[in-house]
Formats: structure tokens, C-alpha cells, sequence
């Protein structure tokens, strides 16, 4: 085993599901109004499915999931055969990288097994605790390595379940398995199904029954919702984007047509279902601003109707009750999140009433509909909230959860007049817990289930930084109790900060293990994240960038003065957009750790917001700012963005994963970081060769499975014992 600073590098893990859908912020899902697109079936492996549900006549071909032709790292080359100078200087700097790792995650193969075997262990132990349930009248779905279950709510015997779908028995082991969407009359079920290598889903309608026969195969969709039995609403995803929703039959007559078409190319499209299935929306939403229209549900062939126009920087979603419209807005004073209503015949602005107001400072993280009752998941000041508004009473009661939790995951309850919300909560170090609240009796349950066999005694401690304008930011920071001199254990720092995203605090395996090992954890909520509500995205974003940069560093260097580590012991983690803050914290105050990982991180600002041509660019410009437009803009980016700032320096070792076919995130631009950041590096090693100076670490590991959105348990364990075995005596 390792010890001392060796260990550094071995906690540097990063799952590659940290920040899926970064850049729908605003869409909407079955059960959330206000956050990124999740989904109600996570992905799971394990052992393999081998009951055959399907008659061999639905078998698919896998050309329906393969990867959509264009979807890999995006060539300037169109029809023409030639090979220009510069394709062929990507492949063979590509092909160098490749080798680089190859030839160093060699070296390690011994430390690899053990930590994967640690690992599995884990997850062995975790694997069936986090599975969300779909529940619907009597009858419970849900999804475990690839396979759709069936069972009964009140069936004691878990064995006793009717397996209605495996991808693993149609063929498509490498697929996982999205959303799921079942029909009112439970007679079809709608799946998402999703490569790893692409971002396209492709939809699979089954028929079910005694034999569950496919029905339709619909490729590239991002959302759908059943309107009635028959009818299905979807919406259909090109080159990152979501812009025309579509409705398909299942009657006698089947026929699709085109619903719905969004022009403008900052607005995502995508489809909800009101919790009384009253109501499809039809949400339109960019960063800023929203547009909703309704389907109705009893008249599906009707044209859509719009509930309020699109309104510059107005937010707004919608849900149904007794003929009102139920919005959560941000219309008003101040900027945040309300939750008002309207008559469904007169639904504009001019009608809103306010039904409920958040305090300051404080995250919605989701809203769930019932008969007679709202419940809003809450966060402020780090600690986790229900507010359950009564529509009988009129009252509202709020009730804080333990302590330990940092996430909520709502389960589904396709019905309305349900008296109990289930949800889990979960700690970056605590494996998902089942809980449940009964509106009749007014109570907070934790569900009885199988106790995960893990001891930790893990200590969870908030603190406040003072940031350089004094503003106080949130620090939540995990630690084994057992542990003494704090100052001489290795600290792994998280950070985000962007898009009015939370740092995903949900749990990792490898979290765990770190704890268990002595390590320290701290998550550090910077402006430009969600923490602390819409506020706290906007005191971040555009010309305010540079703030999420002072608060980072006021975190990292609280955490060193109050006794967490030292800066030769601290390593810093980000991913995607986090790679903007990390990378510039690298570039401005290197001293302050001695590695950073970044899993596909934005690194190019200035370049990309000046590409219009890639397909995220005219989106992105309401977080980052539009430097064709505004030289102040042009110039600000360039005071931060990480390529832009690398300088010769002694910098932290640096472990980067980038990923072949991510279309969020082009490969070239980190090739271009990576070997700029080398030069800067050995430039300054060779200037100042004094005896024992170190030369850090700068390494690019290119994965050509996963996405920048998506990769299996398999995948993702590989990379992180990569991760935690990479170079631990140069970074020591």
C-alpha cells in the first residue's frame, strides 16, 4: 500500500456522470420543474439478466442504437478524401497521448486490482439501495442492471417480480437504460435507451401484457410523456438540441406528425406531464427566459395553447389542480423562485397570484403535486428542507431532515391523490436512504430496508469563507472521526460553479472508500453555482465569473487555516464547466494545492464562445457572455479563461480524462490546453533547476468509450482506479 503523499493521487476519482446536462438548466422533467434533466431510471449494472421476456420476433437490430453518424469529435473536413496537415497532426498528437497513458497506467496494474476489488465491494453492498421506484395504483416499476421490473407494492416477496424488459436479451448490452414512461392504463411502456458513446437516446415503445411485444422504435428523442393511453408526445434531439416535438398513435390509424417547432437556437424544447395528467407542457427554455404551451390531455389532437409569451429573464413553470394552473415563477420581486396560481382560461402574467414565496437565500430543488397538497424540496444554508403547503388548511409546516443529508432524489407517483411522497436522501459518503411523508398523519418515515452493511464514522462540518467582497460562501466538508492531526491528512476539493447547478453531493463509492482511508472531503458551493438560489447563479455568471474564482480560493485557503490539510497534501477535482474555475485557480495561485483532476473540462472559454458554429455556442452565451459582440466581454473572458492564462510557472500535477466522442467538449481544445500547459511547465523547471525541484505531472488520459454525459459502473471503476493510481510518487 501507499504512504504519505504517495496517496495523493489516489483519491483524485471523478465520476463521469458529475454533471450530466449541464446546459439545460431550465428544462423540465416528470418530477422536477427547476433542474437539470434527470432521469427516473439511473443506470445500473451488475450481474447479467438472462430471463427472455420478448418473443424473438421483436429482437432489434442494434443499427437502432448505434452511435448517429457525426457524433464523434467534430472534423473541419467535409466529402473531400485528402488528409490536410492539421487532421494529421491531431491524429498523431491523439495517437501520442494515447500511447503516454497506455505506457503509465501499465505501470500500476497491481494497485489497480486492489482498489477495483475495494470498490466492487462497495458497490456490491450499495448497488439495490438507490434504485428509484415508479409507483402506479398497486403495481411498482423499476430497473436494475438493464432489466424493467414489475412487482407489487405490498408483495413481501422480492423474488416474486415480472420482468418486462432486458436490454442485455434484445441485444444491446452496451445501451442503458434512460427514462421510462408508462401509459394511464398501463398497456404501453415508453423507454429511453442510450449508448454510452452518444448523447442521442433512442425510444422503445413496448406493448405489455403476458408477452411484451415492441411496438415502435422512435431513434434521436429526448423527452416524451403519454397524453392518453394511445397517444404519445415527443420531442427529438439533433446536434445537441432540442427544437420540434412531435405526436405518434398507437391507435387503429397509427400516424406521426409534427406538433410544435422552436425557431430560436437559445431555447430547448422539452415535455412534461401535469401530476393530474390534465395537461402536457410543451416548455420552451432557455437560461433566462421560458415559454410554456398545454396540451390538453382529453383533446390530444388539439392544436397546443400558450399559458404566458416568453418575457426577457421571466422563468416559468406549470402544474395543474382543480382548474388552476399552478406556477412556479420568476416573475416578481425579488428574483427568485415563488410558487403562484392563475384560472387555466386566463392564464397571463396579469393573473398571477402568489400562493408561496421562498425566504432569501434559499434552493429550490424540486416541487412535487399532490390532490391537496405541494411539497418543495428545500436547501438553505446547506441543510435540507420539506415545505408541505396545504390547499385545504391553507398552512404551511416546514420539516428539516437529518443532518447528514445533502441530496434529495424524488420517486415517482404518476398519481395525484396518493396520501405519501417517497424520496431518498443521500451524502456524497452515505448510500441512498428510502424515506417517506404521509400527509394524513403528518409525519416524516424512514423506510424500513435492508441496512447497508458499511461503518464509517464520518463527520460532516459546514463552514463559511469569506470571499475578497466579504460575501460568505458555503464549504460542506466530510472527515473520518477517528482521524487525528487533520493538518497531515491528504484533502480533495470540489468545485463547480456555473450554469445555477448544486455540486453533485450524491453518493460515490469512492467517497467512501477515501474516508475510510483518512482522507478529507470538502465541497465548496461558489457563486455562479445554485447553492443559495437564483441570486447566487447571476452573483456568478457573465461579467461576475472572477467572483466563483475569490471564492474558491477563500474556501481552499480556510480549509488550510482552520487545520484541513496543507496545500502539499491538497488535491483539486472538477468537471465540465467546474474546469473553468479549477483551471483558472491553477493559472492564479498554484501554491495553494499540488494536483487538480479535471473529468472533459472547459478549458477554452474564449475560443469556443467565439466559434458560432458549434452547436452550443448562441446557448451558452447567457452564462458566459457574447465576446463578438462586446470587446469589455472579449477581454474579460480573457482575464480568466483558463488556456488563455497558462504562464511559466510551477504548477500541480494535472490528471485530465477526455473522452472521444463528447460533443460538448471538443477534444482538440483540451490537446491544445494540455500541451501548452506541459511547455509552461517544463519552461519553468528548466529555468529554475535547482536541486530537487519538481516537475509536475501533466497527463491526458483519452477515453474512446462514454460521452461527456454518460459511461457504465464498469467504465467509470476503470477510471477511477486509473485516477487513483496515476504517477502517486511524482505527485507525493
Amino acid at each position: 500500500s501507499c504512504v504519505g503523499l504517495r496517496n495523493l493521487l489516489q483519491g483524485l476519482s471523478f465520476c463521469v456522470r458529475y454533471y450530466f446536462r449541464h446546459n439545460h438548466l431550465q428544462t423540465t422533467c416528470l418530477y422536477s420543474k427547476i433542474k437539470p434533466e434527470k432521469c427516473h431510471i439511473l443506470d445500473c449494472s451488475g450481474s447479467t439478466c438472462t430471463h427472455m421476456t420478448v418473443p424473438p420476433g421483436s429482437i432489434l437490430p442494434w443499427r437502432f442504437f448505434s452511435c448517429k453518424e457525426g457524433t464523434k469529435v467534430p472534423s473541419k473536413r467535409k466529402q473531400n478524401t485528402s488528409i490536410t496537415s492539421s487532421e494529421l497532426s491531431y491524429k498523431n498528437l491523439l495517437k501520442s497521448e494515447q500511447e503516454n497513458w497506455n505506457d503509465i497506467s501499465a505501470r500500476y496494474k497491481a494497485m489497480t486490482t486492489r482498489i477495483k476489488e475495494k470498490l466492487e465491494e462497495l458497490h456490491k453492498y450499495t448497488f439495490n439501495s438507490g434504485s428509484p421506484r415508479i409507483r402506479f395504483g398497486e403495481n411498482v416499476y423499476f430497473e436494475e442492471n438493464g432489466c424493467i421490473f414489475l412487482s407489487k407494492a405490498d408483495d413481501a416477496d422480492e423474488g416474486n417480480v415480472d420482468i418486462l424488459f432486458s436490454t442485455e436479451d434484445l441485444g444491446f448490452s452496451d445501451a442503458f437504460i434512460q427514462r421510462i414512461r408508462i401509459s394511464p392504463d398501463q398497456r404501453y411502456m415508453a423507454i429511453s435507451l442510450k449508448s454510452e458513446n452518444s448523447e442521442e437516446a433512442t425510444c422503445i415503445i413496448v406493448k405489455l401484457g403476458h408477452f411484451p411485444v415492441v411496438e415502435k422504435v422512435i431513434p434521436n428523442v429526448f423527452s416524451f410523456e403519454w397524453a392518453t393511453n394511445d397517444v404519445l408526445y415527443y420531442t427529438s434531439q439533433k446536434n445537441l438540441k432540442c427544437q420540434n416535438v412531435f405526436m405518434t398513435t398507437f391507435t387503429n390509424q397509427k400516424h406521426t406528425k409534427l406538433v410544435y417547432t422552436e425557431q430560436d437556437a437559445r431555447f430547448f424544447v422539452d415535455i412534461y406531464c401535469t401530476k393530474d395528467r390534465r395537461f402536457l407542457t410543451i416548455n420552451s427554455n432557455s437560461k433566462t427566459t421560458s415559454e410554456v404551451w398545454l396540451v390538453d390531455c382529453r383533446h390530444p389532437f388539439k392544436l397546443p395553447t400558450l399559458v404566458q409569451a416568453r418575457t426577457k429573464g421571466i422563468i416559468y413553470h406549470i402544474e395543474h389542480r382543480n382548474d388552476e394552473l399552478y406556477i412556479l415563477t420568476t416573475y416578481g420581486e425579488p428574483a427568485e423562485y415563488k410558487l403562484m396560481k392563475a384560472p387555466v382560461a386566463s392564464s397571463g402574467m396579469e393573473n398571477w397570484q402568489l400562493v408561496y414565496a421562498l425566504e432569501e437565500k434559499t434552493k429550490l430543488v424540486d416541487l412535487e403535486m399532490f390532490s391537496d397538497h405541494c411539497i418543495m424540496f428545500l436547501k438553505n444554508a446547506g441543510h435540507l428542507y420539506l415545505s408541505v403547503i396545504s390547499f385545504v388548511s391553507h398552512s404551511v409546516q416546514s420539516i428539516k431532515l437529518p443532518t447528514w443529508a445533502c441530496e434529495f432524489e424524488l420517486e415517482s407517483h404518476p398519481e395525484h391523490t396518493t396520501g405519501t411522497c417517497y424520496f431518498q436522501l443521500t451524502s456524497p459518503v452515505h448510500p441512498p436512504k428510502h424515506f417517506a411523508y404521509s400527509f394524513k398523519e403528518n409525519n416524516l418515515i424512514e423506510q424500513a430496508v435492508q441496512e447497508v452493511p458499511i461503518i464509517t464514522n464520518c463527520h460532516t462540518t459546514r463552514l463559511l469563507a469569506k470571499s475578497k467582497d466579504e460575501t460568505l460562501v458555503p464549504i460542506t466538508v466530510f472527515h473520518n472521526m477517528n482521524s487525528k492531526e487533520l493538518h497531515r491528512k491528504p484533502l480533495l476539493v470540489h468545485v463547480y460553479g456555473a450554469y445555477g447547478i448544486d455540486l453533485n453531493m450524491s453518493f460515490k463509492e469512492e467517497k467512501l472508500m477515501l474516508i475510510e482511508e483518512g482522507w478529507i472531503l470538502a465541497y465548496c458551493h461558489v457563486r455562479g453555482g445554485g447553492e443559495l438560489g437564483l441570486s447566487w447563479h447571476k452573483d456568478g455568471c457573465q461579467h461576475n465569473k472572477l467572483k466563483g474564482l475569490h471564492d474558491l480560493k477563500a474556501c481552499i485557503m480556510l480549509l488550510h487555516e482552520l487545520g484541513f490539510s496543507q496545500p502539499k497534501y491538497t488535491a483539486l477535482a472538477a468537471a465540465s464547466a467546474g474546469g473553468v474555475l479549477a483551471g483558472a485557480l491553477c493559472n492564479t495561485d498554484p501554491e495553494l494545492i499540488r494536483a487538480m483532476v479535471l473529468q472533459a473540462p472547459f478549458v477554452d472559454v474564449l475560443n469556443t464562445m467565439m466559434k458560432t458554429h458549434l452547436p452550443l455556442t448562441i446557448e451558452e452565451q447567457e452564462e458566459w457572455g457574447n465576446p463578438l459582440a462586446h470587446e469589455k466581454c472579449m477581454n474579460y473572458i480573457k482575464s480568466y479563461c483558463p488556456y488563455q492564462n497558462i504562464k511559466t510557472q510551477c504548477y500541480p500535477s494535472v490528471f485530465i480524462t477526455a473522452y472521444e466522442n463528447d460533443q460538448r467538449i471538443p477534444l482538440t481544445g483540451i490537446l491544445q490546453y494540455v500541451q501548452k500547459l506541459r511547455k509552461a511547465a517544463l519552461d519553468h523547471a528548466s529555468r529554475t533547476s535547482k536541486k530537487g525541484n519538481r516537475i509536475p505531472n501533466i497527463i491526458l488520459d483519452i477515453q474512446a468509450n462514454g460521452s461527456h454525459c454518460d459511461s457504465s459502473w464498469e467504465d467509470s471503476l476503470n477510471e477511477v482506479c486509473s485516477l487513483y493510481c496515476t504517477h502517486p510518487q511524482q505527485v507525493g
